[in-house]
């Protein structure tokens, strides 16, 4: 549904109260992340251990913080919330593929995996606000390069496990995913397995296009589904590195696309 065609609909399911508790939710999460980075991370640090103890720690707190934002987000009516396959997530060397619909998508994700690696924007490291938290928990900068590839699968292959949004950034509503195949190449050269994650938003909300002020008509749907693990060596086996990462970024492809067309059209 576009966005015209959306914004057409009657407003309903208490909307007022639903603008201004997505407001609240922003705020609160601002705030919460602010207190966090000031108090938590600091106190963190001074705390003995190496640095994989500090990295658990770390990743622990933002795990803990997104619960606590997801969960405040649901018991104020911003959203509903369901997921299939949760216990399949979170496997020693495992990559997680996803689509990226919408804002919370990463939020979501390290809300329910409570020691994972992530491929985060160049932006979040370089955010004030942010960037101590994410240097803390070790994520990996998006920066396109050979070196965040070989990043990547290094900690892949040392049995972390490891988020990856191969879109780069937020799908544009009504457009299929389209994958950047660095993706690809890191699941060849690292991953032990390959689980693609769907994630769908009815109706779309803080997507791209749209400012977080302007919510849906009814409370939106957020839905996580993790589908069936792809061996990556079975692409590997295809031939020369190029070709194989083609072939597997043309399966992501297809299989992304079939799921959500599904979400789109059920029962078809």
């Amino acid at each position: 549904m576009d966005l015209a065609a959306q914004a057409l609909k009657p407003r309903q399911d208490a909307y007022w109260w639903r603008l201004l508790a997505t407001g609240l939710c922003f705020a609160f999460f601002g705030v919460a992340s602010l207190l966090v980075r000031l108090t938590v991370f600091p106190l963190l640090a001074a705390l003995p251990g190496d640095a994989a103890h500090h990295q658990r720690r770390a990743r622990l707190a933002i795990n803990r913080l997104f619960r606590l934002f997801i969960g405040f987000m649901r018991g104020v009516g911003v959203f509903t919330f369901s997921v299939e396959g949760a216990e399949r997530l979170g496997r020693p060397g495992q990559m997680i593929i996803a689509n990226h619909p919408s804002l919370i998508d990463v939020v979501v994700m390290l809300a329910f995996i409570r020691d994972s690696n992530c491929v985060v924007k160049q932006s979040l490291l370089a955010n004030p606000f942010t960037r101590k938290p994410m240097q803390a928990a070790r994520y990996i900068g998006n920066s396109g390069s050979l070196d965040m590839l070989e990043e990547a699968a290094r900690v892949l292959q040392e049995g972390q496990t490891l988020i990856v949004f191969p879109e780069g950034t937020r799908t544009t509503p009504g457009q299929p995913p389209q994958f950047h195949r660095g993706a690809a190449a890191i699941a060849l050269r690292g991953a032990r397995v390959l689980t693609p994650v769907t994630i769908s938003v009815s109706p779309t909300t803080l997507t791209k296009a749209e400012p977080w002020y302007r919510i849906p008509h009814r409370r939106f749907h957020f839905q996580l589904r993790v589908g069936a693990d792809i061996d990556p060596q079975a692409f590997a086996a295809l031939g020369p590195a190029p070709l194989a990462s083609r072939k597997l970024n043309d399966h992501l492809h297809q299989h992304f696309t079939k799921e959500l067309a599904l979400d789109e059209h059920p029962g078809t």
